[in-house]
């Protein structure tokens, strides 16, 4: 069996999202459900695009794409139509909402008989003020309508847009952005390795943060807890691992609360699973979080969490299984927690085993099985073999 599709994209950068359609269009191809991702290569980073390229998947720029909404989205839709017309998808799988609308959009003006939207998580809040929020609510309520399939990361997610009467219950279907679990574990070193190869001390406390520098993940929120932090466990440190617009701000922030030398950052970097098997802790502070991708990788190399009460990152810690929930916004109950989990090793240990055995549920092979199934049922409803 094979069905040409076509996954769109707003832009290939490093974070969860990008990585996670990436993963998704190999497992797929390899099913027979095989195509090209449309993305903005101008607002994509190198790194993403190279990793992408290695991994044989084949881009197709679309020049007028772009993250912020504007007058240039009309010529998306008609660059997208060009790609459709030489692609001829069956199946047309958008990711991430601007890209979910102006790509839905040219789906159905080009008829494209299979169309599946994955939001990976939502703009619904901790992005924008509220009237541009509501503007975007209603855009996704049009779309929904040009849709077979919506894909939530987790069933939060699903609840959250329903509350917002975006599509209909059965549109809905839960998918985990999948982690290469058992490659992240079998690339991790040991934690006294992983320290000296990132210059830390064997003996300190260290508290991971994991993702991209934009205000939507709170790292300024975890600066904010380490003084606090510092005063209870005199060895602790904060390891931000990745990069972007906000780390000349959170190294200034950590510089004025006196300190700057307890925070390193690593940059962009492929090395995830030193970087996480370096620390004692993950925190994720996020204003709003899809599902977590960064806690899912943490604990697949045994390193517990504590993650801000949002979007779907309940669902991976599961009920105190594997880490601590903390509401978002709040330094004191964030450092409150990470100073619980520092001072009790016992604790951390019992969580740390249960983070490792939880992580599965959102491994790569979970979340293949479950997006082949929605194609395969799809397929068969549109008569598309």
């Amino acid at each position: 069996m094979s069905v040409r599709v076509l996954h769109v994209i707003t832009r290939l950068t490093l974070g969860g999202s990008a990585e996670n359609t990436v993963s998704t269009m190999i497992g797929l191809a390899e099913t027979g459900y095989g195509g090209p991702l449309a993305v903005g290569l101008a607002e994509s980073d190198a790194v993403s695009l190279e990793d992408a390229d290695r991994r044989g998947v084949r881009l197709v720029d679309v020049p007028a794409l772009g993250r912020e909404v504007g007058p240039r989205d009309a010529m998306a839709v008609m660059q997208l139509l060009g790609v459709l017309r030489r692609e001829r998808p069956a199946i047309v799988h958008t990711h991430t909402s601007k890209a979910g609308f102006v790509g839905r959009l040219a789906a159905r003006l080009a008829r494209v008989p299979a169309v599946i939207h994955q939001p990976h998580g939502h703009i619904f809040y901790g992005y924008y003020g509220p009237r541009r929020t509501a503007f975007y609510i209603r855009l996704e309520r049009l779309a929904a309508r040009w849709t077979d399939r919506i894909v939530t990361l987790t069933e939060r997610g699903t609840e959250e847009h329903l509350a917002r009467r975006i599509g209909r219950r059965e549109q809905y279907v839960t998918v985990p952005s999948g982690v290469p679990t058992a490659e992240l574990r079998a690339r991790a070193p040991g934690q006294g390795a992983a320290r000296a190869a990132l210059g830390i001390a064997g003996g300190a406390y260290v508290v991971g943060g994991l993702g991209r520098f934009v205000p939507v993940k709170g790292f300024d929120v975890l600066v904010a807890a380490l003084p606090a932090v510092a005063a209870a466990i005199p060895s602790a440190r904060v390891l931000l691992i990745g990069d972007g617009p906000d780390r000349a701000a959170l190294l200034a922030q950590a510089a004025a609360l006196g300190v700057g030398a307890r925070l390193q950052v690593t940059g962009a970097t492929s090395e995830i699973a030193r970087c996480l098997a370096a620390c004692d802790v993950l925190a994720a502070p996020s204003r709003n979080e899809g599902m977590g991708r960064a806690l899912v990788e943490a604990m697949a190399v045994g390193v517990p969490v504590v993650g801000a009460e949002v979007g779907g990152i309940p669902a991976v810690i599961g009920d105190g299984e594997c880490g601590r929930l903390v509401p978002p916004g709040d330094a004191g109950a964030l450092a409150e927690a990470l100073v619980e989990l520092g001072l009790d090793l016992g604790l951390r240990a019992k969580l740390a085993a249960a983070a490792v055995t939880r992580a599965e549920a959102f491994s790569t092979r979970v979340a293949n099985a479950a997006m082949r199934a929605i194609y395969d049922d799809l397929a068969r409803a549109k008569r598309l073999t």
